[in-house]
C-alpha cells in the first residue's frame, strides 16, 4: 500500500514535533506501507517571512516573494530527513521542482499543470522515504520557482498521490478531522467522520481551514481518497471519498435538516466598480482582466440597470485585493469605469449542506439567526449546497456561533485544538 502523508505547519512547529512526525512515518513503514511525505513550513514560518519582506519593501516583487516563501518548506523537509536518518529510516528530501511539480507562471497562486514524480518513484524503489517540500513548483516556460497560494501543500500532496497512484492521501493537522465549524470559534463543534467531495469542496471554498478548496477539486477530479486526521492523536479522523455515505458522526434521517457545517472566511475584500458606457460589456471586461491575471472572483452582486448608476460588486481573497485593484486601474480606459472602492473590513459566513435550497425555511433561519445576534448582512447568496452572507469581519465569530446553534449543529463533546496559533 502506498500512502502519501502531508504534515501541516502546526505538526512541524518545533524540533520535538519534527521528531514525533518522524516516529509516525517510521511506524507507517513498519506497518508495511510505502510512504511519501509532503511538508509544510514549520509553525508560523511563512507569516514570519512575509513580515520580513514587508519590512524590506512596501511592495515586494511577486517573483522574489515566491523565492523567499519556498524556503520554509525546504527547511522542514531537510530537518525531517535528518530525524528519520537518526531513527535508521532511509529518506531523501526534494524541492517541488525536484519532485516534478510543474506549474503555470502565476506567482503567489500558481496552478499545477503536470506532475512527473520519476525521482520519487526511484526513491521508493530503493526503499527510501521521499520527503517533498509542499506549496511550490516550477514554471517550465520561465524556469522560475512558483508557490501555490495559502494551503498549497495540500494541493502538492494530492497531486503527488494522483501521479503516484497512491492508495490514500492523509492530511495531518492540529485537530481530529473536519468539524461542523472551526473548533477555535465553536467549542461545541462536532466531528464529521465521513464527507463526500461536494460538501467538502463547499466547506473549503467557504473558508474552512482544514483543507484548501483546490486540493479537494484535484482529489475529486483524480479520484484520490483523502483522510484528514490529527498528528497529535491516533483518532480515526474524517474520510473524504466519492463512495456513497451511509452515515456520519451526526445522525442522518430522511427529510431532516441537511446542514452539514458552518464555514467562515475573515480574509476577503469587497470591491465595487461604478461602470459607464456599455454596462454589460464593461462588467464582462472587469471579470476578464481579473481572470487574465489569475485573480479568482468569489461572490458577485451586480446591478447593471440601477437608477443611480450601474455598479458591480464582487469579493476576492484579501491578499489578492491590492493586485485586483491595480489590474483594474491598469485597464481603466478599456473598462471605462467611473470609480472603484475596495473594502477590506468584510467577512464571509456560510451554512453548507446538501439540499439546502430545497428547504424553504433554511434561508429564513439563516437571516433570523444573524438578526437576533444583531449582525447585519451586507449581501446574501445561496446555491444548492450553501447559504452565504457578507457581514463585518469584527462580528464574524459571533455569526458562526449563532448559525451553528440555529441549524442544530452543536455537539455535547468539546473539540480540541492541539496546536496552531490560527495566525
Amino acid at each position: 500500500m502506498l500512502v502519501v502523508q502531508k504534515y501541516g505547519g502546526s505538526s512541524l512547529q518545533s524540533v520535538d514535533r519534527v521528531k514525533v512526525v518522524a516516529e509516525r512515518v517510521r511506524a507507517t513503514r513498519l506497518d508495511g506501507h510505502d510512504v511519501v511525505v509532503v511538508c509544510s513550513a514549520m509553525g508560523d514560518t511563512s507569516d514570519d517571512l512575509i513580515d520580513l519582506a514587508r519590512q524590506v519593501s512596501g511592495a515586494p516583487p511577486e517573483r522574489e516573494m515566491d523565492m523567499l516563501l519556498s524556503t520554509g518548506e525546504r527547511v522542514s523537509c531537510a530537518l525531517l530527513a535528518m530525524a528519520l536518518d537518526a531513527l535508521g529510516v532511509p529518506s531523501r528530501s526534494f524541492s517541488g521542482t525536484q519532485a516534478g511539480v510543474a506549474t503555470d507562471a502565476v506567482h503567489g497562486g500558481a496552478r499545477i499543470t503536470s506532475v512527473t514524480p520519476a525521482r520519487l518513484r526511484e526513491a521508493l524503489d530503493l526503499g527510501t522515504v521521499p520527503l517533498v517540500a509542499g506549496f511550490q513548483g516550477v514554471c517550465p516556460d520561465t524556469q522560475d520557482v512558483t508557490t501555490l497560494g495559502r494551503g498549497g501543500s495540500d494541493v502538492t500532496a494530492v497531486a503527488l498521490a494522483a501521479g503516484l497512484k497512491a492508495d490514500v492521501c492523509e492530511i495531518y493537522t492540529d485537530v481530529d478531522g473536519v468539524f461542523t465549524a472551526d473548533p477555535r470559534v465553536v467549542s461545541g463543534a462536532g466531528l464529521l467522520d465521513r464527507l463526500d467531495y461536494e460538501e467538502t469542496l463547499e466547506l473549503a471554498a467557504c473558508g474552512a481551514k482544514v483543507l484548501m478548496a483546490r486540493c479537494v477539486e484535484y482529489a475529486r477530479r483524480h479520484g484520490v481518497e483523502l483522510h484528514v486526521r490529527s498528528s497529535y492523536t491516533d483518532r480515526p479522523g474524517t474520510f473524504i471519498t466519492d463512495l456513497p455515505r451511509t452515515g456520519s458522526a451526526r445522525s442522518m434521517k430522511m427529510e431532516q435538516s441537511s446542514a452539514t457545517g458552518v464555514a467562515h472566511d475573515p480574509s476577503i475584500a469587497r470591491i465595487t466598480v461604478e461602470l459607464g458606457g456599455d454596462r454589460a460589456q464593461a462588467a464582462a471586461d472587469v471579470f476578464e482582466v481579473l481572470a487574465d491575471d489569475g485573480i479568482a472572483v468569489d461572490m458577485v452582486l451586480q446591478n447593471l440597470q440601477g437608477p443611480f448608476g450601474a455598479k458591480v460588486t464582487f469579493t476576492v481573497a484579501e491578499d489578492r485585493a491590492p493586485r485586483a485593484v491595480g489590474v483594474l486601474h491598469e485597464h481603466r480606459a478599456r473598462i471605462g469605469f467611473h470609480d472603484l472602492n475596495c473594502d477590506t473590513g468584510a467577512g464571509k459566513v456560510s451554512v453548507v449542506g446538501c439540499g439546502l435550497r430545497s428547504e424553504p425555511a433554511a434561508l429564513a433561519s439563516f437571516c433570523r439567526a444573524l438578526d437576533r445576534a444583531g449582525i447585519g448582512i451586507e449581501f446574501l447568496a445561496s446555491s444548492e449546497l450553501r447559504i452565504t452572507g457578507i457581514c463585518r469581519a469584527a462580528r464574524l465569530d459571533d455569526a458562526v456561533r449563532a448559525l451553528h446553534h440555529a441549524f442544530a449543529l452543536d455537539s455535547d463533546a468539546r473539540a480540541v485544538v492541539y496546536a496552531g496559533t490560527g495566525r
